[in-house]
């Protein structure tokens, strides 16, 4: 190794996982010094391959590996727990954003146990009195974490959802924080309302994604919206021209392209994927998941992944449970995992290098080949936008 070119010792050094790269620093004062530099910090970040999954059971959160399903190892996270409940709030870049029933959140890289608490969100209280009953009462709160590759930094998406009981209308209070100049602040109202209260946005290509309708009537049709971290706005995400939105809609990532799920009730689910980001052509069916026999009737799935050899897919069932879909035999089967209670949560996370504390840049370590024309593509999409509507 010490003959070889630093070039060459800095791509198999990129190529190592996270946790093991922490332990190469002791190898010489060289490798310490590279591994801890922010062009490497990044460089590994485009390189890494590292997908894990964080599952989460009450004020638990546990680390699978998706190849070998074998490897559970319990997380010490940063957070105080009360009430015994701790949240995901999203996952991106190696980082987690992560919040406890106190609201408390922080920014947390579980692969190098480094974490940053960010200011405490300001309440939004919203009671509406009529004949000494309240009408309006908050629904919920959902949030999405992302990265905005224009101006380098991570963001935090916080849409309190009001509801007026009396008037059947609904409002909300959309805020954002913004890691470099660490406060929140506040955005124009989402004129949707939310379709499921306890799903975060889906982060791909610098935007948020939610299932959301147009109002709060029955027959309300389902539709995809998009928040752009760049721009700060939400725009429209429009659907494959066969999916109407009749019917149960989810939203998920899945080989690096948005994923829509369909659920068509007995009929099963319909998988679809947007091969190009922001191209309605693009959508194309990949399977359905046919609901099985002789069992309680499914209400979601939401991917997680692919296993390493692609001839299966992991999702997360009805927010508790795990289940592998073979894409040969086209059947379900739900994991079992020693020692793990059967009600978990999953979310995807890779493994990298990047501290809670850094903002991030579209750095591709000195290596000119390496640099990813997906970021460029993305950020020109981003630019023109989808037609907004509202």
């Amino acid at each position: 190794m010490a003959e070889l070119p630093s070039e060459v010792i800095t791509e198999i050094l990129s190529r190592v996982p996270a946790k093991p790269l922490l332990r190469l620093r002791s190898t010489c004062k060289w490798w310490r010094s590279l591994i801890d530099s922010t062009d490497f910090v990044f460089f590994h970040l485009n390189k890494s391959r590292d997908s894990i999954i964080i599952l989460r059971q009450h004020s638990r959160l546990y680390e699978l590996d998706l190849n070998s399903m074998d490897r559970v190892k319990e997380l010490d996270h940063p957070l105080m727990c009360y009430s015994n409940r701790i949240k995901v709030l999203g996952s991106c870049n190696g980082l987690l954003c992560i919040c406890n029933i106190a609201d408390d959140i922080a920014f947390w890289n579980p692969s190098i146990r480094k974490h940053r608490v960010i200011p405490s969100e300001p309440l939004i209280r919203k009671e509406t009195k009529e004949n000494s009953a309240i009408t309006t009462l908050l629904a919920a709160r959902v949030y999405g974490f992302g990265y905005d590759s224009f101006s380098g930094e991570y963001k935090l998406v916080s849409i309190s959802y009001f509801v007026d009981l009396h008037n059947r209308s609904f409002d909300s209070h959309v805020k954002i924080y913004t890691m470099r100049t660490d406060v929140w602040k506040t955005l124009t109202s989402m004129p949707y309302a939310l379709c499921c209260a306890r799903t975060m946005g889906v982060f791909l290509s610098g935007a948020l994604h939610w299932v959301v309708t147009r109002d709060l009537e029955p027959d309300s049709l389902d539709l995809i919206v998009a928040f752009d971290l760049r721009f700060e706005v939400f725009r429209e995400v429009k659907l494959p021209a066969s999916v109407d939105g009749k019917f149960d809609m989810d939203v998920g990532v899945l080989r690096g392209m948005l994923c829509m799920i369909e659920n068509r009730g007995s009929e099963g689910f319909d998988v679809w994927v947007m091969r190009e980001y922001g191209l309605v052509e693009s959508w194309g069916k990949l399977f359905t998941v046919e609901q099985p026999r002789d069992v309680k009737l499914i209400k979601s799935l939401r991917p997680l992944g692919y296993s390493k050899n692609g001839d299966r897919v992991m999702f997360e069932q009805d927010s508790k449970k795990l289940c592998w879909y073979n894409l040969a035999s086209k059947d379900l089967s739900w994991v079992r995992i020693s020692g793990m209670p059967n009600n978990i949560e999953g979310t995807v996370c890779i493994g990298s290098l990047v501290p809670p504390s850094l903002q991030c840049r579209n750095v591709q370590s000195k290596n000119p080949k390496s640099v990813d024309e997906k970021n460029k593509k993305r950020d020109d999409f981003l630019s023109k936008g989808f037609k907004l509507t509202l």
